[in-house]
């Protein structure tokens, strides 16, 4: 039996069309809900991956009949509200996904539920809130405020009341923000000449992402540290936005459509001059390569951005195998703990960031292919949190067994989870917590900027 026995093709994604009418409509909504819910149940293939799953069977289990039609339509927004949009049950589990004709795409239905919500205006303020990214990194790394709002996040007592107001649950380990913001420490841009042979894209742009230009410059940093290292050409992105991954989430689609409007003037134009773009965060690269041609189907720059979008650790494998990279790491890593998140292995490129991290001598790679709970805003939410932690339990136990060196993640805020749950588990651990960049920067030996951007 293999894995797809239901479908030996290769699966595909609709357009998601949310401009009609007819996606907002409740009662068809309803009814494929129903549909493939239904099918679900006689599966239960994904019930491991995360919390909708076992929400649905066990309201079908506990209803009057056993099957979907004892469970109130009241309900299904309980299955909908755990669903953080991962995707690894379509990219990985299900054998129902189009082109079978049962044409099963759970998460994009669980979208389609979150954005009816989003236009009853059932939405909470606190979620409104912790996906503008942009404003609240904007207003929380303002001078003297970033101190009083990092204070604020370790402090019990103003935890309690952001608990109590806010719904942000009080031992959620929130990261803190920068002083000096990536955008203003990085440099504009490094030319080399073009050597012969180049056949991955010769230069390189670089979206920094909400979270590396407010909490993490550094890993932004090291990016551009490594590039310079290889002579390979790059330029900063200017006046970016949010990628809209966020919004997208809360099933804010005018939100993620102005956002868009505002990266692709200076995204495609980058594309076709020939250039790399390349983001530091999993979910910011899939969303411009996937879920924007989803979107916004037909729409050549969005697509060209997609065409031209990579994870970093991709762009160098594919650097190295043109013969353009360099090997020469002087520091081993010893042994670390990677940790791939969700919103990279469905990229499917491979696991490209281990491949780099095995170039270095003295270093043991262990790598964990499973869900760290946190998922974006998900798991920062109060009622969420006790669940987010269950599901990456299994996670925090294998990063944290073998007296790892590094805990890594290509997801920085994955990182800090799975880092907390070793520790909430009481794992005896000296693990430092860096990003994979952060640590090819060291394994090259180049001189540190981490320091340089707090």
């Amino acid at each position: 039996m293999t894995q797809r026995e239901g479908s030996l093709e290769a699966p595909i994604r609709h357009p998601i069309d949310w401009k009609n009418p007819e996606y907002y409509d409740e009662a068809s909504a309803e009814k494929e809900l129903d549909r493939i819910f239904n099918i679900c149940h006689g599966c239960r293939r994904c019930v491991s991956l995360c919390n909708a799953f076992p929400t649905l069977f066990d309201l079908i289990d506990e209803s009057k009949t056993g099957e979907i039609d004892g469970v109130a339509k009241t309900d299904f927004g309980k299955v909908v509200d755990q669903c953080y949009l991962c995707d690894l049950c379509y990219m990985t589990k299900c054998p129902y996904v189009p082109p079978h004709p049962w044409n099963v795409d759970f998460p994009h239905l669980m979208l389609r539920a979150k954005a009816q919500k989003f236009k009853r205006g059932e939405t909470r303020f606190r979620d409104r809130l912790l996906t503008s990214t942009d404003r609240l990194g904007k207003l929380a790394t303002i001078p003297v405020v970033v101190q009083a709002v990092n204070k604020a996040n370790r402090t019990p007592t103003a935890r309690k009341a952001m608990d109590r107001m806010l719904g942000v649950h009080r031992d959620r380990r929130l990261p803190p923000y920068a002083t000096r913001r990536f955008d203003r420490l990085a440099p504009d841009s490094k030319d080399w000449p073009v050597r012969n042979g180049e056949r991955t894209p010769g230069k390189v742009a670089i979206f920094s992402t909400c979270y590396v230009n407010y909490n993490e410059p550094g890993i932004g940093l090291d990016l551009i540290a490594i590039l310079e290292h290889n002579e390979i050409p790059y330029t900063i992105v200017e006046k970016e936005v949010c990628c809209g991954m966020p919004k997208l989430e809360l099933g804010d689609f005018d939100a993620v459509e102005k956002l868009k409007a505002v990266n692709m003037s200076r995204l495609s134009a980058m594309a076709r001059d020939g250039y790399a773009i390349l983001t530091a965060v999993p979910s910011c690269t899939l969303m411009f390569k996937s879920e924007l041609p989803l979107l916004f189907a037909g729409d050549a720059d969005t697509r060209a951005v997609s065409e031209a979008m990579f994870d970093p650790f991709e762009y160098l494998v594919l650097r190295d195998r043109d013969g353009l990279l360099k090997r020469e790491f002087k520091t081993g890593l010893g042994k670390v703990s990677y940790h791939i998140p969700c919103h990279s292995r469905v990229q499917n490129v491979g696991q490209k960031t281990r491949e780099v991290l095995e170039w270095v001598p003295q270093t043991t790679v262990t790598t964990v292919e499973r869900c760290s709970g946190h998922d974006g805003t998900w798991g920062v939410k109060s009622e969420f949190y006790q669940a987010s932690m269950k599901i990456g339990r299994p996670v925090f136990r294998q990063m944290g067994e073998n007296d790892p060196d590094y805990v890594s993640s290509d997801c920085p805020i994955a990182g800090t989870a799975i880092l907390e749950g070793i520790e909430q588990a009481q794992q005896a651990t000296r693990a430092q917590k860096l990003h994979p960049l952060t640590l090819v920067r060291i394994a090259y030996g180049l001189p540190g900027t981490i320091e340089d951007a707090r």
